[in-house]
């Protein structure tokens, strides 16, 4: 994933710091969409670096219908804002109509945020259209001192968006997952990497493959990782993963 600049990180703890004021404060006002809304745009420019004017766009049009906020890079629109009033909670129906929005013009991330919780989105536009949670981010509880805040406060940025950080971290958290691991544990090699293990503990004990992997799947892990659509993607990224590396041994041997 990319570095966070340092004179990013310098702006990250200057405003965070000012913003928690204004937040705390909105809050307590309970300040209404169109307010909340225009705070958000303040955070886009003084918080992630964007030019209020020439880069933050207000109500987007999309097809006879609009968006809250768009943020544009070069002309080009990086990602669209859904904005709900500060004291409403997130929800799944509004997610709905931010990842409609971005389907419909071709965008691949969305963002549904009450000021306080910034939720990041990735639209794949298959049919039908699919959306998957790259990050959530509090701004009550982020920390400029956390390496793990400053990434995820990255992708929000003008410099994040220069450097294609949206699509790095969803690279990343695809490769490293609780699923991924899961079915690499799981997975023929590792599966017999253990067998011998225990083996070398008990040479006279006779242990096959299954008995391990039974093991695995009801007592040590986590029956939501290994189960559903999340789990059986994850088994077969890491199937195909070992398949190109056996296609590949091969090639080297035959040369």
């Amino acid at each position: 994933m990319a570095r966070v600049p340092q004179k990013v990180q310098a702006r990250f703890t200057k405003e965070l710091r000012k913003y928690s004021r204004i937040l705390q404060d909105a809050l307590d006002r309970d300040i209404n969409e169109a307010d909340t809304a225009q705070l958000v745009a303040d955070m886009l420019s003084n918080l992630f670096g964007f030019d209020r004017y020439a880069e933050v766009t207000r109500e987007y049009a999309i097809k006879g219908t609009y968006c809250d906020l768009a943020v544009k890079k070069d002309g080009d629109v990086a990602f669209l804002l859904e904005v709900k009033a500060i004291g409403r909670d997130l929800k799944e129906h509004h997610l709905h109509q931010a990842v409609d929005y971005g389907a419909r013009q071709g965008i691949q991330y969305v963002v549904l945020t009450n000021a306080v919780t910034w939720e990041i989105y990735k639209i794949s536009f298959d049919r039908p259209v699919q959306y998957e949670l790259i990050c959530a981010i509090d701004m009550r509880e982020v920390s400029p001192r956390r390496q793990d805040d400053q990434e995820k406060l990255f992708l929000l940025c003008r410099e994040g968006i220069a450097k294609a950080a949206m699509r790095d971290y969803h690279q990343h958290i695809q490769a490293v997952n609780r699923f991924v691991v899961a079915a690499v544990l799981q997975s023929d090699t590792v599966v017999d990497v253990i067998r011998r293990e225990v083996r070398r503990l008990a040479p006279k004990v006779h242990v096959e493959d299954h008995e391990i992997l039974q093991i695995l799947q009801e007592d040590v892990l986590k029956r939501e990782v290994i189960e559903g659509d999340k789990a059986d993607e994850a088994r077969q990224r890491v199937r195909k993963a070992a398949s190109r590396t056996l296609r590949q041994n091969r090639d080297e041997e035959a040369i």
